[in-house]
């Protein structure tokens, strides 16, 4: 199993053929959900591979032994600490080292990629590579880089280790610094046709894949991990808030809001978000991108609101993602919110939900 997802393995092969004139940095990117992070891990594996195929790692020989074991030696993975977490990494995983003052201090874990990571390379870069070929540096998501940090990498970029290889890895190239990216070979990666999708859906076990990827937005790899989540690919609170509007009357307010507050901010501010496009796009006539199973109902409640409300509402909902994360009395923030959007969807002429 070469690891690369089925829609990337031409991309891969073609690419992984060309590395007698490999660059010494590569920007992997494109939107989020589509396999990037699984593209540069398989791409690192074979880069380390000692007899790869066609490109792609062998699986057979001891480098692709050590990198299935998460022992290679000429591999690091540079990360913020909250994603090593999740990730489940371990002290004696091969992975940066942390050395910096505190990293076993009962601290939240950082949620950046900072300037003592990078400078714990260093030492790496000056021991020769363990099987004479590539070493492989993968950073991931790139834009989680802190200004410190993305200046002491553009630094090291500027002169680069020999035999080494950077994959850095981000849904988000234009929040990096542009004197950064000038210093990498960019290599856009793209998500797959609908149908190529829905059959790898399917493969992994995934009822009504076609609900689940219109509600990631067309991403495989977010519809699999939404589907881990939740029970349907549509909320059953967003058909309570909706279908009352649709008639021009009151949603239950409070009774949603007694769903919701247990829920992690982000995922239903999320569920609104994505409502609040399909809002739009009905509102000018065009189908829904999300939700195909409230479209009738979405239709009718674009109908009933002015395309201003729609837009500043929408605008405003992108705004409340800054304290999605924060300390705060979650009863009265989804409360609030869903206060907030009844308001914005009451019919015309109206000014209370």
């Amino acid at each position: 199993m070469n690891g690369f997802l089925p829609w990337h393995l031409d991309t891969a092969r073609a690419w992984l053929n060309q590395r007698e004139r490999f660059a010494h940095a590569w920007l992997l990117h494109g939107e989020a959900g589509i396999g990037k992070l699984d593209f540069a891990i398989a791409a690192a594996a074979s880069l380390l591979c000692e007899t790869p195929q066609d490109g792609l790692a062998c699986g057979h020989c001891i480098a692709c032994g050590w990198f299935a074991s998460g022992n290679h030696p000429d591999l690091r993975r540079i990360r913020p600490e909250a994603i090593a977490q999740a990730e489940g990494a371990q002290n004696g995983e091969s992975d940066e080292a942390d050395t910096s003052a505190g990293s076993t201090s009962k601290r939240a874990p950082s949620k950046e990629i900072r300037i003592d990571q990078i400078r714990s390379l260093e030492s790496w870069f000056n021991t020769a590579t363990h099987r004479g070929g590539w070493r492989v540096a993968l950073l991931y998501p790139a834009q989680a880089l802190n200004t410190v940090a993305a200046n002491a990498l553009l630094k090291v970029l500027e002169e680069p280790p020999a035999h080494t290889v950077f994959l850095l890895v981000t849904d988000a190239p234009d929040r990096l610094l542009p004197t950064l990216v000038s210093r990498c070979r960019r290599l856009p990666l793209c998500a797959p046709p609908d149908a190529t999708a829905l059959q790898w859906l399917a493969r992994q076990g995934v009822k009504q894949p076609e609900q689940w990827l219109a509600a990631a937005g067309g991403t495989p790899l977010s519809a699999l991990r939404l589907s881990q989540k939740q029970e349907e690919p549509c909320p059953d609170w967003l058909g309570q808030l909706l279908a009352p509007l649709a008639q021009g009357q009151r949603p239950d307010v409070g009774g949603l809001t007694e769903i919701l507050e247990k829920t992690a901010a982000v995922e239903w501010l999320d569920a609104l978000q994505r409502v609040f496009i399909d809002l739009m796009l009905a509102a000018h006539g065009l189908p829904v991108r999300y939700f195909p199973v409230l479209a009738e109902t979405v239709a009718r409640t674009a109908s009933r609101v002015q395309s201003a409300r729609l837009a500043d509402t929408a605008n405003w909902l992108s705004s409340q993602r800054a304290l999605a994360g924060h300390t705060l009395n979650p009863k009265l923030f989804v409360h609030a919110t869903l206060q907030r959007v009844a308001l914005a969807l009451a019919p015309f002429g109206t000014n209370r939900p």
